[in-house]
């Protein structure tokens, strides 16, 4: 008889970016297991002009990172809405949600809304308060301060899901 591989826990970080509020959410994933590490979020004040918001993200999600040491990390895409210039503007909040992690060389991966949903409720369409209740059942200890730690978590348990599609697909895309 041959014993299985003995499999390490892998740290992970979901961020839900945005310019008011930036969710983040950190587990840790051992085979199937999930374990609930810590959420937050970070709060830029509104008064403050683009630049220095962006900024403020930078750093609040560079503190979490150097606290937890995430080994991967997961981002919301953006979805377009109607409204450009806010579309636009979240662009850059996500462009801060993906530089802060890559400064400390971890890899990320990206996942459609749909796809966070359809992965932690089982529809692609579900609603905020249907992530809640699943949060609360796969990972108990979890009580995220905002909606947007909530999804920074969906996210961080939609990759622990699918993180070995998303390398597979990392290591085909740099042959």
């Amino acid at each position: 008889m041959t014993s299985q591989p003995i499999r390490s826990p892998v740290r992970i970080i979901g961020i839900d970016p945005g310019l008011r509020r930036t969710g983040w959410g950190v587990i840790e994933t051992e085979g199937n297991r999930l374990v609930y590490i810590a959420c937050g979020s970070v709060e830029p004040p509104d008064k403050l002009p683009l630049a220095s918001r962006l900024l403020a993200i930078h750093e609040g999600l560079a503190a979490v990172l150097g606290d937890y040491k995430p080994a991967e990390a997961a981002v919301e895409q953006t979805f377009v809405n109607k409204d450009g210039a806010a579309t636009l503007k979240l662009g850059q909040a996500r462009g801060v949600a993906m530089l802060a992690p890559a400064m400390f060389g971890i890899s990320i991966a990206e996942y459609a809304p749909n796809q966070v949903k359809k992965t932690v409720v089982g529809a692609g369409h579900a609603e905020k308060n249907q992530i809640q209740v699943m949060l609360k059942i796969l990972l108990p200890k979890a009580e995220p301060p905002s909606a947007d730690a909530a999804d920074a978590l969906a996210i961080a348990i939609t990759h622990a899901h699918h993180r070995q599609s998303a390398a597979l697909r990392l290591k085909v895309a740099n042959l």
